[in-house]
């Protein structure tokens, strides 16, 4: 979880009957999307971005996304629930199933071990989920809830980066000095900045940012630019492995919000290049997947949301396809458990993936948990990483809650101003969120601009973590369950004595940890 949308006033509120179709050439992808060209100019780099105001840690206020059919903003997708039935099921269970929901089954998504049951538009998916879940046939049943995003090397801004020595690395990366490309690094979020191309979209509704507030109109069919980050790596480069998009189901898992390039540069930006900013683990390979629309999906009309399905979808498919790590900085405080999510945590783990997740960032609005954290305390392999600031304080937004079991610098600019987040390379948000100017200035974003942005959120926490479990992996710990044990033994107590609600066993200590494991030079 990152900074909020709340800034922007991010959802989008529907304005019925002024949906404006624009008369030009039919997109080729059925999507509603098309790459135009795969080449594209350099990417633009506009400097560090030091005097922009704080921006909160990212939460649920202003991270629903509305389609302009959509007049309610709700925890779930309406129409339809997940179901997973059980091994020894009979034949006819699903169809049985779905006719006592007054439902009708989809066929399997790819990724996916359990089902979707499509149900009227009416229709309570809460109620229709714990009809399923009392079928004895079934193991789980539940709805489609809603997910969002939870923000001494010779790099040049690596004097701003408070983080790092914080938690001693330059002192680790002289013993493991950045992992190597044998480590894939899974990044589920809102995509990244791995490519230059150039993308056809539409844009066929008005909207508005709040209500009563100024009219923003179609653009109808636009060409987006999007360029690699160049502190990320050259687009083609091989350092980005196997992408997917479960938010468009294609293989462009391309970042229109900037929260999945910042969160993928904690975790191996290009280190010692005499440039910009450092990362973690700087040598891994990168697999960028995109699981969390951004307000630009949504307002391209994207066919996919980031509902539990979505993103049980996009960890199996990291596992499948050879990450070592996952990185989880999303998740929701509305709804109920999510069981379809720590099933495919649990297949993940199983393949030998550690799994870092955001701890949530709802302490200062009621300290709701991050529903996809709660079952890190009964899987070992996975953690749950709360935040710190540059005092090594708890962030005023961090969520305390008994599943936190360790926490890392993720900023605290309420505390410190604006530099006092997490810096990381991402898109320029001045030529991104034009939904932010006046509606005279409002026009298509830019994709292949970059600046250096300081965020908070435990989105930026966490990354350390994955970050730091590469680092260990690479030194031969590769059961994610030893990885977690070493990191919560050897990590730094901060609170009460022992383990508590607020950090955990403590924050990461990876130079401790790796002398620790007799594995200093």
């Amino acid at each position: 979880m990152s900074r909020s949308f709340a800034r922007a006033g991010a959802a989008l509120v529907a304005v019925v009957g002024l949906i404006t179709l624009h008369a030009q050439e039919p997109l080729s992808s059925a999507a509603g999307r098309a790459v135009v060209q795969d080449v594209g100019l350099p990417a633009i780099d506009r400097g560090l971005r030091d005097q922009d105001p704080p921006r909160d840690a990212r939460s649920k206020e202003g991270s629903s996304l509305a389609q302009a059919d959509h007049s309610e903003t709700l925890a779930y997708k309406r129409g339809s629930v997940i179901v997973k039935f059980k091994d020894d099921a009979a034949n006819g269970a699903p169809a049985a199933a779905s006719k006592q929901v007054a439902g009708e089954m989809v066929s399997r998504a790819s990724w996916a071990d359990f089902d979707i049951v499509d149900i009227s538009a009416e229709a309570d998916p809460e109620a229709a989920a714990a009809i399923l879940r009392a079928r004895p046939d079934v193991e789980y049943a539940q709805p489609r809830y809603l997910n969002h995003a939870m923000s001494k090397p010779n790099d040049t801004l690596y004097p701003n980066q408070w983080n790092f020595p914080a938690i001693d690395m330059e002192r680790a990366w002289d013993i493991q000095p950045g992992a190597t490309s044998n480590i894939i690094v899974a990044v589920l979020d809102s995509g990244m900045a791995f490519k230059t191309t150039t993308i056809q979209y539409r844009s066929l509704f008005s909207f508005r940012m709040t209500a009563g507030g100024p009219l923003y109109p179609a653009l109808g069919t636009v060409n987006v630019p999007f360029a690699a980050a160049p502190e990320l790596g050259e687009s083609g480069s091989p350092r980005f492995v196997a992408p997917r998009d479960f938010i468009w189901n294609d293989d462009l898992p391309l970042d229109l919000d900037s929260h999945g390039t910042h969160v993928a540069g904690t975790v191996g930006q290009l280190t010692n290049n005499n440039s910009g900013t450092a990362g973690m683990a700087y040598n891994v390979r990168l697999m960028p997947v995109k699981i969390i629309p951004a307000l630009w999906d949504d307002i391209f009309g994207s066919p996919n949301d980031g509902t539990d399905d979505v993103v049980a979808r996009g960890i199996r498919y990291a596992a499948d396809n050879g990450a070592n790590v996952i990185n989880l900085s999303i998740g929701r405080e509305d709804g109920g458990a999510a069981p379809v999510v720590t099933d495919a945590i649990r297949y993940a783990v199983d393949k030998g993936v550690f799994i870092a997740v955001a701890a949530g960032n709802a302490r200062a609005d009621g300290n709701a948990p991050n529903r996809l954290a709660q079952s890190a305390p009964t899987i070992d392999g996975m953690v749950a990483v709360g935040a710190v600031g540059k005092t090594l304080d708890l962030a005023y937004y961090s969520t305390t809650a008994s599943y936190v079991e360790l926490s890392a610098p993720g900023g605290d600019q309420r505390a410190g101003g604006t530099t006092a987040g997490i810096l990381q390379q991402t898109l320029d948000l001045d030529l991104l969120e034009t939904y932010d100017r006046p509606v005279s200035q409002y026009g298509p974003p830019r994709a292949d601009s970059f600046g250096y942005y300081y965020f908070q959120g435990t989105s930026m926490s966490t990354p350390h973590v994955a970050g730091f479990a590469a680092l260990l992996m690479q030194q031969g710990i590769r059961n994610p369950a030893a990885i977690e044990a070493a990191m919560k033994q050897f990590a730094t107590d901060r609170g009460v004595t022992g383990r508590d609600d607020f950090y955990g066993y403590g924050i990461i200590n990876p130079r401790a940890t790796l002398r620790g494991l007799g594995l200093a030079r």
